[in-house]
């Protein structure tokens, strides 16, 4: 499978995560923790995506800081709107397995929701620009 093929791939499990976001808006039915793990799901396989596009191996790994860090050091700069979403990555694991405690502020869902709305967006551009000649 070619890194486009991957890529394309990946970014549409990413969209069905973002799919699946936008039926958890309501706190009262779907619990942070699951909401947060989604996000991070979404925010996750996009940037994998973004990454299996320009032809890097991504690290298996779950830190979203980690992710984006690994773009920049291969000429690929995340654009600032998107690093807010790094806080989803203890929505991976820790807070799977252990309570959420809030820090006193609600979680926006629908700013975590259009900021992946947005990061899935982009990712599809960026892969629409490309062409499968161009994976490497």
């Amino acid at each position: 499978m070619s890194d486009h093929e991957h890529s394309v791939m990946v970014l549409a499990m990413a969209r069905k995560d973002l799919k699946a976001l936008s039926a958890m808006l309501d706190a009262g039915t779907f619990d942070d923790e699951i909401f947060g793990f989604h996000a991070q799901q979404t925010a996750e396989k996009a940037l994998k995506a973004w990454l299996s596009l320009v032809g890097v191996e991504y690290p298996k790994v779950h830190d979203l800081d980690e992710l984006m860090a690994t773009l920049a050091d291969h000429g690929v700069p995340v654009p600032e709107q998107f690093s807010e979403l790094a806080e989803l990555t203890d929505f991976a694991v820790q807070f799977r397995y252990e309570a959420f405690e809030s820090l006193g502020e609600e979680m926006d869902r629908s700013k975590v929701l259009k900021q992946l709305t947005d990061l899935v967006a982009y990712v599809t551009e960026v892969l629409a620009r490309s062409r499968p000649s161009d994976a490497r």
